[in-house]
Parts: C-alpha cells; sequence; structure tokens
C-alpha cells in the first residue's frame, strides 16, 4: 500500500513538473520580441542628392544715371516687362541741350576762323611770290591756318561729347527684361552713378550650388570628363519642383578652399517668368551607382563615435556588429564594410535588445523597406 502511495506521489509530481517546464517555456516565448528584419543585399541604386542653389537671372545688370540732374520723367513701373532701346527714365535735359548749343556755335566760329586763316594764307602766298614780302611770312600764316583747323577739331569733339551727354540724359533699356526696385521718384536730385534701378532677363535663368569633392569625383567617375548636360530637377522654396527641367552647363575650375566644394552652374527655360533673379531652391541631382550595400539609419545606432547594428544568428539570437559607412544619406548608410550580402539586420526596436537576446525575427521585403524609407528628401535613394 504504500508503495502504491510512493509511486502516485512520484507521478503527481512528474506532471506537475512537466506542466511547469511548459508553463517555463510559454512564458519564454512570450518574452520573445518580435521585431523587423531584412536580409542585405548589393543592388544597383539611385542616389538623389539635393543641394542648396541660388537663381540668378542670364542676365542681371544695373542701370545707372551718366549724367547728374533731376529726374525729369519715369516711363516704367517696378515689375513692367521692357523692349530693348525702351525709353526708361528722363533727366532734366536743359543744361546739356545749352551745352551742345555751346558747342555748335564754337564749332562754327572755329570754321570761321579757319576761313579767315585760309584767305589771308592766300594773301601772304601772293605778296610773297611777288617778293614783296619775306618767305618766312608765309610760313607764319601757314602755322595759324593749321591753328584753326586743330580748333575745328577740338569744338567737333566738344560738339559729340555734348551730343553724347544730352543723349545720357534719356536712359533706355539695354536688353529685353523686366525692370525691378526704382528707388527714386520724380523730381530727385540724381547724382552721376547714381543707381536707377536693375532689368533682369529672366526668359532662362542661372542656378548655381555646390558640390563636395567626394560627389564631383562621383559623377566623373561615370565615364563622363564633367557632369555637363546632366538633368537636374529644381525644387521651389515650398518643396514642389519646377515643371520645367534644367542641364548642368558648366563648372567652376577651382575648389573653394574653406568648404571644399566647386560650384555648378545649371540652365532652365523660364517661358512662364515664374523664377525670378534672387530667388532660392534646391537643386536635385542624380547618381547611377552600382553593387552597393545600403543599411536603413533606423537600423543603426552609436557608441563612442562608432556604427553598429545588430545582427541575427541562424538561432534567431542578435549580435552586435561594428559597421563602416562610406557616405551618409537621408534615409540610408552606404557603407563601405561590415556586412556581407546574405545578412539578415534587425530594422527597428534596437533600443530594447541585448546582446545575445532571441528574437522572432518578421522579415520586410526590400520593397516594403524602401515604402518605410520614402524617396523624396535630400540624399534620398530610390532602387532601380
Amino acid at each position: 500500500m504504500k508503495g502504491l502511495t510512493l509511486i502516485g506521489a512520484l507521478l503527481i509530481s512528474g506532471i506537475i513538473a512537466g506542466c511547469a517546464s511548459q508553463a517555463e517555456e510559454k512564458t519564454s516565448e512570450a518574452e520573445k520580441p518580435a521585431l523587423p528584419i531584412f536580409e542585405v543585399t548589393r543592388q544597383s541604386t539611385t542616389l538623389k542628392r539635393e543641394y542648396a542653389g541660388n537663381v540668378e537671372a542670364v542676365r542681371n545688370v544695373e542701370i545707372r544715371a551718366r549724367v547728374g540732374g533731376y529726374l525729369d520723367k519715369i516711363h516704367v513701373d517696378e515689375g513692367q516687362q521692357v523692349r530693348k532701346g525702351q525709353l526708361l527714365f528722363q533727366i532734366h535735359q536743359a543744361e546739356y541741350q545749352a551745352e551742345l548749343a555751346k558747342a555748335k556755335a564754337n564749332l562754327k566760329s572755329a570754321m570761321a576762323e579757319a576761313k579767315t586763316a585760309e584767305v589771308e594764307m592766300g594773301r601772304v602766298k601772293l605778296l610773297v611770290d611777288k617778293k614783296v614780302i619775306s618767305g618766312s611770312e608765309l610760313e607764319l600764316s601757314k602755322s595759324k591756318l593749321e591753328a584753326a583747323r586743330a580748333a575745328i577739331e577740338e569744338a567737333q569733339s566738344a560738339q559729340q561729347n555734348a551730343s553724347l551727354r544730352l543723349s545720357q540724359a534719356s536712359i533706355r533699356a539695354p536688353f529685353d527684361g523686366v525692370i525691378n526696385r526704382i528707388p527714386f521718384k520724380m523730381g530727385s536730385l540724381i547724382e552721376e552713378g547714381t543707381l536707377l534701378t536693375t532689368v533682369s532677363d529672366i526668359h532662362e535663368v542661372y542656378a548655381y550650388f555646390h558640390v563636395s569633392e567626394k560627389e564631383y569625383l562621383e559623377y566623373i567617375k561615370k565615364g563622363r570628363k564633367s557632369p555637363n548636360g546632366q538633368e537636374v530637377t529644381l525644387l521651389l522654396a515650398d518643396d514642389t519642383p519646377y515643371k520645367q527641367p534644367g542641364k548642368i552647363e558648366t563648372m567652376e575650375s577651382v575648389f573653394d578652399d574653406g568648404s571644399g566644394t566647386i560650384a555648378f552652374r545649371a540652365r532652365f527655360p523660364n517661358p512662364d517668368r515664374v523664377l525670378k533673379h534672387g530667388a532660392t531652391g534646391k537643386i536635385r541631382l542624380e547618381n547611377e551607382v552600382d553593387n552597393v550595400v545600403l543599411v536603413p539609419q533606423k537600423a543603426v545606432f552609436e557608441i563612442q563615435d562608432k556604427n553598429y547594428v545588430y545582427v541575427v544568428d541562424a538561432a534567431n539570437k542578435v549580435k552586435m556588429r561594428s559597421i563602416v559607412p562610406q557616405s551618409r544619406l537621408s534615409q540610408f548608410y552606404l557603407l563601405k564594410s561590415g556586412l556581407e550580402p546574405g545578412e539578415k539586420v534587425v530594422y527597428e526596436g534596437i533600443q530594447n535588445l541585448r546582446e545575445g537576446m532571441q528574437i522572432v525575427p518578421q522579415a520586410l521585403s526590400a520593397e516594403k523597406l524602401l515604402t518605410l524609407n520614402p524617396a523624396g528628401s535630400e540624399n534620398s535613394v530610390a532602387a532601380n
């Protein structure tokens, strides 16, 4: 009887221990976090980098007064479209008209004196031929005639200068364009050299942006001597894309010592005059890269200035792995070393992980990964 009781007790203990073990396993499974992971692959990718840009008119010139005086008339308004040669400003002309009249009178006087000197020389020559007077008188007469003719040239030059100054009192547009700010009003006293306005030719515009030396080398290593001719997109100040694509047409020949960048210039058509001189925006420049490893920044954490990820092994345990980024993009790191294709990395939830911790992996596809990290911001990435 006692033996049966002992056997029963042992059976009950075994059943209780088994139940406890199953409960522990269930509790352990429940404690494993379910985290999204992705598989590292090499891929061809379009890097979309964005650079701060400054918009300038293809021609933007200052209109300055060439002569001084009172501003008699303003024939245009700010923001008005003007044609080449169109009258813009009129400076009071009376004094310049008087200068021109005086110059004309001086020219007539010089011509009259020259005529008198010519007649006098003829008379002296006749007397010399008859040996009434000496030959030195003829030389003196010739010198007077030459001086009179020189006075004519001087008077002609003065007349041309007076005529030019009179014409400069009427200020005209140097080319087709748009009038900008007009700081002076009618009746203002204008000095020579005063800035009256600027005229901008904005049927096309330039966009200047600066590229780092490293990125510059990436572009030229694509088999071209320069990125000239490459199509670019302009993002306006409200982050909407400008509807007309532009093309890079030139770049500077020297890197800036302070920033280590080089300036590119892109040209954009502007048929609707939407873009104005002095506007700002961002230039989006695309570059194709092949056979690269990309890691989302969400999956990366830093410890003492080094970058790490959690790699998932075959037993679904996580291990810290040091990685070396080659470049930092908006949502991704382009890796230089640290991960190999086929390895699995935890995508998010890394703040609660510990070395050797076991997880329940939930695989993310490459398409889903790019959806979670949408393209469109600075240095964004889109898979081909």
